[in-house]
């Protein structure tokens, strides 16, 4: 769904272009004056946010979360989210986006300056992250729940692995666009505004890295109940091989059938041997006892 849409406020025009035809690139680049590269760069996949400081005008690109279910197992910044780039000055402000957003369509306020329209577009862009962040960090107590009070087989490694994966990339997506936030410069009357924007991107990296590090304490937590649980089947296999081996040594010793073993000849020799054996296991079991081995 390609189009462009054009809105006149009181004192700037707004154009908001999506999903630009390649060959039109050119063509809109000179109709708004603005640089030929920076329009590719608005429509390259996967590129992180920046910002740019023309003469004329101020270039940004910034991304928002847009997968439509947050239980999806993805784990590229791609699938994640896309990016709407601005173009914008005190006259006119450009957007530049390959993905219809709503919050782009649902636009109904009078704003006074560009700059409040891009405070306000770029915070619906940082609110986007705070659903899936409560998402990730609600099943991230889940498994740590099943992990500790009840079966830590019940857990999936590849959905926590997913998980983790989509933490770190946000954490590093939302630390880029601070920076980007950062070089942002606006007028007084808007200063609250940005300063809003800022506290909502801190607290969003805050949750991202706290679960991201829930994530890793988990994947190390379950790795280390796994390495447990086949310990203690070695454990088993080797009281079990401590008691055995002696009892198949004697077995092995009164079944070759020398003619002159003279056991073999002896009225008691069976219950003899018998209660050897039970002595060796009573003794071994004594030992592993004192030991604290079983």
């Amino acid at each position: 769904m390609n189009y462009i849409n054009k809105k006149t406020f009181e004192n700037f025009t707004w154009v908001d272009i999506c999903q630009p035809e390649k060959v039109k690139l050119k063509s809109i680049a000179k109709e708004y004056g603005l640089d030929i590269y920076q329009i590719k760069d608005s429509l390259e996949t996967g590129h992180l946010p920046k910002f740019e400081q023309q003469t004329n005008y101020n270039f940004i690109i910034l991304r928002a979360y847009s997968s439509n279910n947050v239980s999806n197992r993805i784990s590229t910044i791609n699938e994640l989210s896309n990016k709407i780039a601005f173009f914008y000055n005190e006259n006119q402000i450009i957007t530049v986006h390959t993905k219809k957003f709503d919050f782009l369509l649902d636009i109904d306020y009078d704003f006074k300056s560009a700059e409040q329209l891009l405070l306000y577009i770029i915070h619906k862009m940082i609110d986007s992250f705070d659903k899936p962040s409560k998402f990730l960090a609600e099943q991230v107590d889940k498994m740590e729940q099943t992990i500790f009070l009840k079966d830590f087989e019940k857990v999936s490694l590849e959905e926590l692995y997913f998980y983790k994966s989509q933490s770190r990339i946000t954490k590093k997506l939302l630390q880029i666009s601070q920076n980007v936030i950062n070089h942002i410069e606006v007028k007084g009357e808007n200063l609250t505004a940005l300063q809003d924007i800022k506290d909502s991107l801190f607290s969003l990296s805050l949750t991202y890295d706290e679960v991201l590090d829930d994530a890793i304490n988990l994947t190390n937590t379950y790795l280390s109940f796994n390495a447990q649980k086949s310990n203690d089947v070695m454990k088993l296999l080797t009281i079990f091989s401590a008691f055995f081996l002696p009892l198949t040594f004697i077995a092995g010793i009164y079944g070759m059938n020398f003619d002159n073993m003279p056991e073999l000849k002896s009225k008691n020799g069976y219950y003899i041997t018998m209660g050897s054996m039970l002595v060796i296991s009573i003794c071994i079991y004594a030992w592993f006892k004192k030991k604290k081995i079983i």
